[in-house]
């Protein structure tokens, strides 16, 4: 079978892309392409023989490419996708893989009309040791019926709004940006889709700082299966990033903490938790690449597919628009 060639574009978070395709034996990383030429000089110095490049069409252009790896900022993602779509090539886009609900529909029509292409976006939490050995532990009926969800994506880091190329955007949404993590989680874990969300939200910490949207959101989720969810979205909390997940099953309650997690089964005081050490998040950024080349090739299946990749944007969607509103919003899955 015929190596893929592979193009990075951003070289930020990009620079793990390539990292992952240079191991994989399937690939061959033939180009990087980032605006910045420090960068560009530094990641391109680390793969001997492969191309660098300023400008990114001369990744999206280039017939002899056939993966494109895209994590520039965000609001670059719909063109590049769009482009290297139309130009008969596969797409692993960083998230949010766009920032608007007509954005994602233009490129699930064109998915549509291209059938022998694939994209997926890096939807990382899914790859965490700790969360993979959460999931099979679900899967093996350990926590009965789940009927309660909760997940806080706390990113620490207000800066990356109020100072960063995110907040200089016409428009950008912590919760695309980040609760989009753990929608995904949650309807992985449960192995469930949200029907209806009801959103809350303010921008208290962010405020003055001309940062137009909201830096903490908040919303209850409804989910096919009858069960409740949480989610939260915190840009400017006082703590390092941190993924707090709370499930709670008929009969087992799991905790998430940094250095371990805990495993409840008894509501009796005196008997305690088992102890989870599994690593988290103990991933490399790359790790998804490996598992959409084998799908791309017909050897496997992509771990974080489309339908994944639209469905956790769509719950993303709905939430904005209910925290805007003030209302309960229906998922639309594009």
């Amino acid at each position: 079978m015929l190596k893929l060639r592979v193009g990075v574009i951003g070289l930020g978070v990009g620079e793990k892309h390539a990292e992952a395709i240079a191991r994989i034996p399937e690939c061959e990383l033939a180009v990087v392409c980032d605006k910045n030429p420090t960068a560009l000089a530094a990641v391109a110095g680390k793969f001997p023989g492969v191309v660098a490049r300023e400008r990114d069409t001369d990744i999206l252009d280039d017939p002899a490419i056939d993966l494109v790896c895209i994590a520039s900022y965000d609001d670059c993602h719909f063109f590049q996708t769009m482009r290297a779509l139309e130009r008969g090539k596969h797409v692993f886009v960083e998230k949010p893989f766009v920032l608007h609900e007509e954005e994602a529909l233009r490129v699930r029509a064109q998915l549509r009309s291209r059938p022998n292409l694939r994209l997926s976006s890096n939807l990382i939490l899914r790859r965490s040791p700790r969360f993979l050995d959460l999931r099979q532990r679900i899967i093996a009926g350990q926590f009965g019926n789940l009927y309660h969800l909760e997940a806080e994506y706390n990113y620490g880091r207000l800066e990356k709004i109020t100072e960063g190329w995110r907040g200089k955007l016409p428009f950008y949404s912590a919760v695309h940006g980040g609760g989009v993590h753990v929608a995904d989680l949650l309807m992985w874990l449960a192995r469930d889709r949200v029907l209806e969300v009801s959103a809350v939200g303010n921008a208290l910490v962010s405020q003055g700082s001309g940062f137009g949207n909201f830096d903490n959101v908040v919303a209850v989720l409804r989910f096919a299966s009858g069960a409740i969810g949480k989610l939260g979205v915190n840009f400017g909390c006082r703590m390092p990033h941190f993924h707090a997940v709370a499930l709670y099953g008929t009969k087992a309650t799991f905790l998430n903490g940094r250095d371990c997690a805990w495993l409840y089964t008894s509501a009796d005081a005196h008997v305690p938790p088992l102890i989870l050490d599994t690593a988290y998040p103990g991933v490399h950024k790359g790790a998804l690449i490996a598992s959409f080349v084998a799908a791309i090739q017909g050897t496997g299946e992509a771990e974080v597919n489309e339908e994944d990749v639209f469905a956790s944007l769509s719950v993303c969607f709905a939430i904005e628009r209910s925290a805007h509103s003030g209302l309960p919003v229906k998922v639309n899955y594009v």
